[in-house]
């Protein structure tokens, strides 16, 4: 298949530190970062998702939806910068999609450059102000194939993200309050009222805190989100940390996720050398675009 021109140079245009396309970002603390191994399997399934996502492109490069694809598709194969420059093409087709701000904002997260998320990211918010809300669809599919996240939830929670890992609590705790306004579901609830927990603590305020999990309950039905559910169920006191987190088991997102969460635990308790240790071993790991290695990455990094 032919691609059109302009598709091409999106996907393979060379970043522009290095003539390399596995060249993705750095670290915060200065570290090369390249694009994530993945299984033959793996990255067979989602080279020809990728396919298909070009093939729909073709009839018609400029069609918004296709965009949007082309750029997720792009992603989950560990290309977040060719991602990121997929959607600010796009964007120069369609400014005010507050869709292609969300997932540009995303990327921005993964490569670092938090400041633009943010501004993506509230622009995207302005944008979406007043209007109903709206299920997004998922590009990786859980168990039972039921979306868990809606447009405005997304952007809300990245956008809280994007000022928790500048340390920005107070703007952090506004935009998931946001959040959480708009989370209707388990999921969505235990994943906003994580990352609240964790602001309400780095600010100082536990009694706060404490009322966040007032809404956690054991019997919650969780289809996606059970390493945010297992640390809150540490947090009220239900589960112990080392049944949720050891050294050696850091294989996937989930495990940096839960490492992380512990680790914080560790630190806002006044534990810090153990906090410390628990964010090294997850910088150990390859999964540099995890939440949980990024904000793991925020601890260590000078400030």
């Amino acid at each position: 298949m032919r691609i059109p021109l302009i598709l091409a140079l999106m996907l393979l245009s060379p970043p522009q530190e290095q003539q390399d396309p596995d060249f993705q970002t750095r670290s915060l603390m200065g570290n090369e970062l390249r694009t994530p191994p993945l299984s033959d399997q793996a990255r067979r399934r989602l080279e020809a998702n990728l396919q298909k996502a070009l093939e729909r492109l073709k009839p018609n490069p400029r069609h918004h939806g296709n965009l949007i694809w082309l750029g997720r598709r792009t992603a989950y194969l560990g290309r977040y910068r060719q991602a990121a420059e997929i959607y600010s093409r796009a964007l120069e087709l369609y400014p005010d999609s507050p869709y292609l701000l969300r997932h540009r904002g995303h990327r921005y997260i993964s490569l670092r450059r938090f400041a633009d998320a943010v501004s993506d990211l509230q622009r995207a918010a302005d944008l979406t102000r007043s209007k109903r809300d709206e299920i997004e669809p998922d590009g990786a599919p859980n168990a039972l194939n039921i979306p868990t996240s809606t447009l405005q939830t997304n952007i809300f929670y990245h956008l809280g993200l994007a000022h928790y890992l500048q340390g920005h609590f107070e703007e952090a705790l506004r935009a998931y309050g946001e959040c959480l306004k708009r989370s209707k579901n388990d999921d969505m609830l235990v994943a906003t009222s994580h990352w609240l927990y964790m602001t309400l603590r780095r600010l100082q305020r536990p009694e706060e805190a404490e009322k966040v999990l007032e809404r956690i309950r054991p019997d919650m039905r969780i289809i996606e989100n059970t390493a945010y559910f297992d640390l809150l169920l540490m947090y009220k006191g239900l589960k112990k940390s080392e049944d949720l987190w050891s050294p050696g088991a850091l294989e996937d997102l989930q495990s940096a996720t839960v490492g992380y969460g512990v680790g914080n635990w560790h630190l806002y308790n006044g534990r810090a050398e153990q906090a410390r240790s628990i964010f090294e071993k997850i910088l150990e790991q390859p999964g540099w675009a995890s939440f949980g290695y990024i904000a793991s990455e925020a601890e260590l990094a000078p400030q």
